[in-house]
C-alpha cells in the first residue's frame, strides 16, 4: 500500500482499455484516493461509472486544448477535494487520418493541434501544479518509443512525444524547488482506443512481441505499477527520467 494516504489526479481515462485506467487501477490498489478529469460533458458521462469504481469524487471537466481550463479545474479540485500529492497526465491526440502514410504529409493544422494537446497541455499542467501540490509529490506523463526511432505511421505523434520528453527534463528542473518530481513512462504498444488510430497497429504489436526479451507485449498492469512507483515516496530521488516499460523492446536492435 505504497500510496496509502495519498491523493492524486488522473487525466486521460477514456475507457477500461486505456492506459490511464490501468494506472488508476494500480494506484487505487496501492491505497490512493483518486480524482479524474474529462474533456467534455459527453466524456464525463462516459467515465462517470469508471470514476465511481475508484472513489466518490465528481469527475472534473478540463479541456486541455482551451485556455484557462487547467487552472479552473485545479481550483475546483482544491475547493471540493483538497490538495494533491501526484498527477498523471495521459493525454494525446492526432487526427487519425494523418497517422497513415508519410510524416511529410502532415498538415499544419494537425501538427499544431497534436503539439498543443499532446505536449503543451503537460507544460500547462506542470505550471499550475505547485498551486495544488504544496507538499510536493510526483507528476508522470506518457510517451512512446516512436519519439526515439522511426515507427511506421506514428508520424506527427512522434514529434509531439519527442517534444514531450524534452519538456519532462526542463519541467523537472523547473519544479524541483517545489519538491515536485517530473517523469515519463515510455510504454510499449498496447491496444487502446488511441492506438487503434495508428495504421497497421496490429503489425507493430506482433513485431514488438517477437523482439521482446520477455516474449510478450506490455500490459496495463505493467504500466500502472510503474506509475504507482514513480509517484510514490519510493522514487523520491528520481526526476527528469524517461522510464521504458516495454518488456525490454527498446534495448534490442536486431533479433532473429
Amino acid at each position: 500500500m505504497i500510496m496509502q494516504g495519498k491523493r492524486g489526479l488522473v487525466m486521460g481515462v477514456a475507457n477500461k482499455f486505456s492506459i490511464a485506467y490501468g494506472i488508476a487501477s494500480s494506484l487505487r490498489a496501492q491505497g490512493a484516493d483518486l480524482v479524474f478529469t474529462a474533456q467534455s460533458d459527453r466524456f464525463k458521462d462516459k467515465i462517470a461509472d469508471i470514476a465511481a469504481e475508484f472513489g466518490e469524487h465528481e469527475v472534473v471537466l478540463c479541456d486541455v486544448s482551451k485556455d484557462d481550463e487547467v487552472p479552473s479545474a485545479f481550483e475546483k479540485i482544491a475547493k471540493d477535494v483538497g490538495t494533491l500529492d501526484f498527477i498523471v497526465h495521459s493525454i494525446a491526440f492526432s487526427d487519425k487520418n494523418e497517422l497513415v502514410g508519410k510524416y511529410c504529409n502532415t498538415s499544419r493544422a494537425n501538427f499544431l493541434n497534436a503539439m498543443n494537446i499532446s505536449c503543451y497541455s503537460f507544460t500547462e499542467v506542470c505550471r499550475h501544479a505547485p498551486n495544488i501540490m504544496p507538499n510536493g509529490g510526483g507528476i508522470v506523463t506518457m510517451t512512446y518509443y516512436g519519439a526515439e526511432k522511426v515507427v511506421p505511421n506514428y508520424n506527427v505523434m512522434a514529434l509531439a512525444k519527442s517534444a514531450l520528453e524534452t519538456s519532462v527534463r526542463y519541467l523537472a528542473s523547473d519544479l524541483g524547488e517545489f519538491g515536485i518530481r517530473v517523469n515519463a513512462i515510455s510504454a510499449g504498444p498496447i491496444k487502446t482506443l488511441a492506438a487503434s488510430g495508428v495504421g497497421e497497429f496490429s503489425k507493430i504489436l506482433d513485431f514488438e512481441r517477437r523482439r521482446s526479451p520477455l516474449g510478450r507485449n506490455v500490459t496495463q498492469q505493467d504500466i500502472g505499477d510503474t506509475c504507482s512507483f514513480l509517484v510514490s515516496d519510493l522514487s523520491s530521488g528520481i526526476t527528469g527520467e524517461i522510464v521504458h516499460v516495454d518488456c525490454g523492446c527498446s534495448t534490442v536492435g536486431v533479433k532473429f
